[in-house]
This record gives structure tokens, C-alpha cells and sequence, in this order.
């Protein structure tokens, strides 16, 4: 059973297990709709270094936990059409990732082998994010258990990112929604190059990124706001300069919608981090957050970014906090 940090929302009961109230977080009892793709495999080496079954794991263990469960409505997305994809990828990217024909360095990049598999996961994918965007519009909050594919370009792919899901649905949102400011508040510890390249220019979208400065990738992208921190950084640095941002972004404008990137590879013990915040700190870093936002009655849609800790079940713990945290900012009644 997962085991959560104590926060604001949660109570204990006598057998000292946490119990989840979410009357305390909002008076009434609520639900955050969570859509998820760890369904769809594709084919890994075993020496691979991605860790895939964080999501499964992940899905997994808040539907076991029966102290949490009834928080969260699971759903299977849509696979995010051509059409959805096209808003965002050039045409030909498309036509090679679903045909096949990438070359040998774009699959290198990319760091994942081709195969049908892989093009089905990463359309869903993308389509986790479109319907937490949709369903946050209604309900406040949203999230994908995956996503966070902040390293796609519109013409390549890098960094285990095939398809850009945030960008994608930021312009799906705009087309079918008229949303004419969003925020994206990327927090995984890798800069979002791929989601800065792409939003270049478009003053409609505006980009923050919280990341090691020293970390991949180490040919960094202009976002509107990057905040580039030192090898080692604390929950002290990172909260202070988190804050500050947030503060610089409130004052330069007021989105009617936003994406967060949480990220659990900021934590201290990640293999591909660089920084060192706690578990408690990153949990602060999210109620900051979605506090800013969420407090304000802005939707936000969320994806959990990377996450390369040695034990899976830390990276579970981070994006379960994550998730439990968000939940007192959905408006969506439990039927």
C-alpha cells in the first residue's frame, strides 16, 4: 500500500493508515479523472533503461489502495488522430513515424525502437492529454498518468519523446475551444527544448521551465521564462526560486488554462536528475502549483514527466502525491 506524505487533506485514522478525506480538502466529495495508456506496450530491450512499469505501477496502486481509490475515476483515451497530431508535427515526421521509415539517427534520438506498438502507445498518449485537457475545462483538474513528452519537436523526436502531448493539446485547445491564453509549467527536471522550440513566437502560448541547468539536454532551447538551477539544488533553492517565477508569471499574465508537467526526476535519489529535492519538497513544489492556479479557478491539466529513480516505488509515491494533491482542485462530484 502506498504510503503518502502527511498533507493537508489527509487524515489518519486509528490503525494509523493514511485515510483520504476529501471532504476536508473542499467540503464536498470530489473526483479527479485520470486517464491512462500502460495498456498499450510496446517492445523493450531488457538492458533498456526506461523504466515502463512505473506506469502500470502507478495505475495499479491507486486503484488498490482503498484509502484513495474512490478519489480517482480511471478512463482509457482516445488514440490522438492525425488530424490532432498535425496541429503541432509536420507531415512528414508523421508519415515516418507511422509508416515505419525513421531513419536510424531519429530513432536514435528518439531512444526508443520503432514498431507499430510504440506509434499506437504514443498516439494514446498524446490522446491522455487531450482528454484531461477536455475534462479539466468541465471539472477544474485533470491528468494523464503518463505523458509530459516535452522533448518532441514538430519534425523529430528526442529524449524517449515521440509526440509532443502538451503542445498538441494546447492547440487543440485554442481550435476547438477558443482558449486564447495558455500556461505551461514544466517542472520535470530536463528543459522542455521541444515544447520551447515549438511555442517560440506564439505569444498565445507561454512556456516556463524549472530544470538542472547541467542536465540534458545540453543544448537548451529559449522557453519565456527558463529558471536553470545548480547541480545539487534543495528543497530550499528550489521552492525559492520556483516561487519567484511563479510570482514573475502572475504578474505578466493571466492564462485561462494550464498545463503542469510535474516531473518525479527532480527527486534526490533519481538516477538522471542532478538535483536533490525530498519527497516533501517536491510535494510542496505541487501544491505551489496548483495553488497559484488551481485557488483561482484556472483548469489545469496534468502530466507526470520523467522519473528514473532506482526504486520504482519512490517515483510512485512522487506522482501519487502529485495526484492526491490535485484532486482538492477538481469541481467534478462524485455520482
Amino acid at each position: 500500500m502506498i504510503v503518502f506524505q502527511q498533507l493537508p487533506g489527509f487524515r489518519r485514522g486509528n490503525n494509523q493508515k493514511p485515510v483520504f478525506d476529501r471532504r476536508i480538502l473542499s467540503g464536498r466529495i470530489t473526483v479527479l479523472q485520470l486517464f491512462y495508456t500502460d495498456t498499450f506496450e510496446f517492445p523493450l530491450p531488457d538492458s533498456h533503461r526506461f523504466p515502463m512499469s512505473k506506469y502500470r505501477m502507478l495505475r495499479e496502486t491507486l486503484q488498490a489502495d482503498v484509502t484513495a481509490r474512490d478519489a480517482f475515476q480511471f478512463a482509457i483515451p482516445h488514440a490522438a488522430t492525425d488530424e490532432e497530431l498535425l496541429l503541432v508535427h509536420h507531415p512528414d515526421y508523421l508519415r515516418a513515424v507511422c509508416g515505419g521509415s525513421l531513419s536510424e539517427e531519429s530513432i536514435r534520438q528518439i531512444g526508443f525502437p520503432w514498431s507499430m506498438e510504440l506509434v499506437e502507445r504514443s498516439r494514446r498518449s498524446t490522446g491522455a492529454t487531450l482528454e484531461a485537457a477536455a475534462a479539466a475545462l468541465d471539472a477544474g483538474c485533470a491528468a494523464n498518468l503518463a505523458g509530459g513528452t516535452h522533448h518532441a519537436y514538430a519534425d523529430r523526436g528526442e529524449g524517449f519523446c515521440v509526440f509532443n502531448d502538451v503542445c498538441v493539446a494546447a492547440k487543440w485547445l485554442q481550435r476547438e475551444h477558443g482558449i486564447r491564453q495558455i500556461l505551461i509549467v514544466d517542472c520535470d527536471v530536463h528543459q522542455g527544448n521541444g515544447t520551447a522550440r515549438i511555442a517560440e513566437g506564439d505569444d498565445s502560448i507561454f512556456t516556463f521551465s524549472i530544470h538542472s541547468q547541467t542536465n540534458y539536454p545540453f543544448r537548451k532551447e529559449k522557453s519565456d521564462l527558463d529558471v536553470g538551477l545548480a547541480r545539487g539544488t534543495g528543497d530550499e533553492g528550489y521552492l525559492n526560486a520556483l516561487s519567484s517565477a511563479l510570482e514573475s508569471i502572475a504578474q505578466r499574465l493571466v492564462p485561462e488554462f494550464v498545463f503542469y508537467i510535474s516531473g518525479a526526476d527532480p527527486y534526490e535519489q533519481d538516477r538522471l536528475g542532478r538535483l536533490s529535492l525530498t519527497k516533501r519538497g517536491l510535494a510542496s513544489r505541487d501544491r505551489m502549483v496548483l495553488e497559484q492556479w488551481g485557488r483561482r479557478g484556472i483548469p489545469v491539466a496534468l502530466s507526470m514527466g520523467g522519473g528514473y529513480a532506482d526504486c520504482l516505488e519512490d517515483i510512485v509515491k512522487i506522482h501519487s502525491n502529485t495526484l492526491c494533491i490535485a484532486g482538492e482542485f477538481s469541481k467534478q462530484a462524485v455520482s
